[in-house]
């Protein structure tokens, strides 16, 4: 089933700094399915380990292809605190095949047959802007949410400009 797209113009309802993950994997040798499949499986994996425990801070990801050698997902984190938290967490799924990889490493059976990487953003609030015509709930839209694009501006510049309401104490004081 696809996606109904959103009348008109859009924007992300984000809020505050935004936390983005690049992540992939490169096939250096086809032939070596043996080194390179291990690697391919283990991230739907990890999205779905994350897609059961929501506070863990993934709010959304998109799977791309590069090129017939080159996958990577563009993934929405709540926060960087969140998104290392769960990098480091030793129950996690994560954890276990980097200790994997680690490992072969040592032994020298890792023969560059896979390449990795990752490349970690934190945009602060004035630093990103999104606009999306009649297209379905997409990247940052997805994770923070959609909006008219009127209520960010119409300009690339104006969206720019946009800044959260102040949170206002309204507590009492002792």
């Amino acid at each position: 089933m696809f996606a109904k797209p959103n009348e008109g113009r859009t924007t992300a309802a984000a809020e505050g700094d935004v936390v983005v993950l690049l992540i992939g994997m490169r096939i250096n040798h086809f032939w070596a399915v043996h080194h390179w499949f291990p690697v391919f499986t283990a991230m739907p994996r990890m999205l779905r380990e994350l897609a059961k425990d929501p506070s863990r801070g993934l709010l959304k990801h998109v799977l791309l292809t590069a090129s017939p050698r080159t996958y990577y997902v563009v993934q929405y984190w709540e926060s960087r605190e969140k998104l290392y938290a769960y990098a480091s967490a030793s129950d996690m799924f994560h954890h276990k095949a980097w200790a994997r990889l680690n490992r072969k490493e040592r032994e020298g059976k890792v023969r560059q047959h896979v390449g990795l990487w990752h490349e970690t953003y934190v945009v602060p609030e004035g630093s990103y802007e999104s606009i999306y015509a009649d297209m379905p709930t997409f990247g940052l839209a997805a994770a923070h949410g959609v909006l008219p694009v009127e209520r960010r501006g119409r300009s690339g510049k104006e969206r720019f400009a946009h800044r959260s309401e102040p949170q206002i104490d309204t507590a009492p004081r002792p």
